[in-house]
Order: C-alpha cells, then sequence, then structure tokens
C-alpha cells in the first residue's frame, strides 16, 4: 500500500488543485452553499480514517440533549439503504450504517437519528416532522460545502495532525490544509494523557490559528468494564481474550490493554469491515471477544456470539472543558 502511495505522488498536485478550486469556487460564491436560520453544528476532518468524529458527536449529544431537540446527520457511511432515513426501532447497522446506529441504540430516547448523502436534503426532511430539532449535528460534513454551518468543529489527532500531511493519494488529506480555516474549533484528538503545556504551545504554533478560531486538546477515555447487551465485566478480570477491531487506528485501543497488563489475540480488520460468514466462523471458536462500540453495533446481530460478545466504551475528555462548552452553547442559543 505505500508503494502504491509513493508511486501515485505525480498525482497529488492533481488531486491539490482540483480540491483548492472546488472550495475556491465556493469561498467567491460561484458554487453556493445552503444556509439555515437554526443552529447546524459540523464535526469533520481534513483527513481520511477515524480522527474520533464519532465520539465527539456524543460528547456534543451529552452537552446538548437535556436543553434542545437535538438530531444527528450523517452519510450512513456502507450502509445498504439509499436516501433518507430516520433511525427507529426496526434499524441496524445494515439500514443506517453502524456509527449513526451507536448513536440511536445509546441515544434513541432523547435524539433524532437520521442518515443521508445528501446532507441538505436530510436537514429539510429532518425539519419538516412534526417534532422537528432545534440542533442538528452533521457527521463528517466538513467538504460537504453544500450546506453551510454555523459552527465547524474540526478534528485533527496528536499522533497525525493534518500540518504534517499532504493530500491523497500520497498523503491522507481530503483537502489541502488551508481548508483548516473554516473551522471555528479545533481540536487535536487522541492525545496522550497529561500534555504538557509546552507541548500544546508548539501544536497551536504550528497550526497558527485564525482570530476567530480556538484550539482545544482532547483525550480518549476508556472504561474499566466491557459490556454486553445484558451483562458487564472487569477488565482486570477478563482471561482468554480476543481482541477484534475494525476502525481506522487500533493502536491507541491496544496500548491501553496493554496498560491493563491484559493477555489477549487481536484481530485488526479494516475500518468499517462487513464481517463475512467465514470471518464469523472463525470468531465462533473464540472463547470471549471484546470489541470497539461501533464494531459491536455490527456483530451484535449474530446470535452465536451473543454469550462472549463485549464492548469497550469510550468517552471524550476535553482539556479547557468549560470554555469548549461555552462556545457550543453559546453558538447554538444566539443562533
Amino acid at each position: 500500500m505505500k508503494l502504491i502511495r509513493y508511486i501515485a505522488f505525480p498525482f497529488v498536485p492533481v488531486y491539490y488543485l482540483a480540491t483548492w478550486f472546488r472550495n475556491k469556487l465556493y469561498d467567491i460564491g460561484v458554487k453556493t452553499s445552503k444556509e439555515y436560520e437554526f443552529p447546524i453544528v459540523c464535526v469533520g476532518n481534513l483527513s481520511v480514517g477515524g480522527t474520533g468524529k464519532t465520539p465527539m458527536i456524543e460528547y456534543l449529544v451529552h452537552l446538548l440533549k437535556d436543553e434542545f431537540k437535538v438530531a444527528t446527520l450523517s452519510r450512513g457511511y456502507k450502509r445498504k439503504t439509499e436516501g433518507f432515513q430516520l433511525a427507529n426501532e426496526e434499524s441496524n447497522a445494515e439500514s443506517i450504517g453502524d456509527e449513526p446506529f451507536q448513536f440511536y441504540n445509546k441515544f434513541k430516547e432523547k435524539i433524532l437519528v437520521a442518515v443521508d448523502a445528501n446532507r441538505v436534503n436530510g436537514i429539510q426532511n429532518l425539519k419538516s416532522l412534526d417534532v422537528s430539532p432545534e440542533v442538528i449535528l452533521l457527521d463528517d460534513a466538513f467538504q460537504h460545502r453544500k450546506v453551510k454551518a454555523g459552527f465547524y468543529i474540526l478534528l485533527t489527532t496528536y499522533y497525525n495532525p493534518y500540518f504534517k500531511d499532504i493530500v491523497l493519494p500520497t498523503g491522507d488529506l481530503r483537502e489541502p490544509r488551508s481548508g483548516a480555516k473554516r473551522a471555528n474549533i479545533i481540536v487535536i484528538t487522541k492525545c496522550p494523557n497529561n500534555l504538557s503545556e509546552v507541548e500544546k504551545s508548539k501544536f497551536i504554533n504550528h497550526i497558527k490559528p485564525e482570530p476567530h478560531q480556538k484550539v482545544f486538546f482532547s483525550a480518549i477515555n476508556y472504561a474499566e468494564k466491557v459490556y454486553s447487551e445484558s451483562s458487564s465485566l472487569k477488565i482486570d478480570s477478563l482471561k482468554n481474550v480476543t481482541l477484534v477491531t475494525g476502525i481506522a487506528n487500533a493502536t491507541p485501543l491496544v496500548e491501553f490493554l496493554n496498560s491493563k497488563e491484559l493477555n489477549f489475540k487481536h484481530l485488526n480488520f479494516k475500518d468499517h469491515h462487513d464481517f463475512t460468514t467465514n470471518d464469523i466462523e472463525s470468531l465462533n471458536k473464540e472463547p470471549l471477544i471484546i470489541t470497539t462500540e461501533k464494531d459491536f453495533m455490527r456483530l451484535k446481530q449474530y446470535p452465536s456470539l451473543k454469550d462472549k460478545l463485549y464492548y469497550l466504551p469510550i468517552k471524550v475528555g476535553v482539556d479547557n472543558e468549560n470554555e469548549f462548552n461555552k462556545l457550543i452553547k453559546n453558538f447554538v442559543t444566539k443562533q
């Protein structure tokens, strides 16, 4: 894969110019973005791969759900349906996608969860509901410029920040680094705990935030228990464990489990992996499986795994949390 990326380097300027030109057309008004008179918060990134969008959306849901009617709107990546879908009791990972299904499982009594690749259409459908949302959280829509959100949260990881990367196909950026200027907040995600002020300053100096931008740092906090649909187990008590992951970067999770001195086997699949019949037959042979919450949404449909399948929840911890929360709530309230 790395070799192919190096070979593809001559196409980097072509991709750069194409994405830069597209953004410029929106910036100068040749291409138009639809604006709205109610609060829309967009969470996204410049790069492909996992930057922590799902836990950030969940953080925002927790922050807003008790004061506002909240909806999440996602593309529904790799779902087997088309068009607008509003999550309900019959929904599953195949009909709305694993991450939206995770939102629905966790917050279905409190929020609306919808998917639509056409975000304009999705917003229109949500607002036409009898009980419509007061605020919409757009999941992974930073490059979806047909919608102009009122507030943009850009995520980039501590270990692979966008300012050290280049555009596809050799790099991981979906658009040039200059796209970061559209963000209101830039969050450095997946930071090590107790990140020093010196290291934070170095990141901020690299980012060179615009006057309207704020930079925050966040870390992943793992639970001390793993959960099935009906029970929980303490991590310290686990034995003969197989870790199953289908996410962009499992390294932080692996490092956490190693820090707990857990002896485990790791089956590492690609992001959003579609588990095959052969995969499930192999997993049936494992005595105990722990996985991510996202992968759990896809795997829990198999009855043969029910008694051995557990997931490890995560939460985002944001540095300067009060300031971060205040910026979000001020926007939602004043919009």
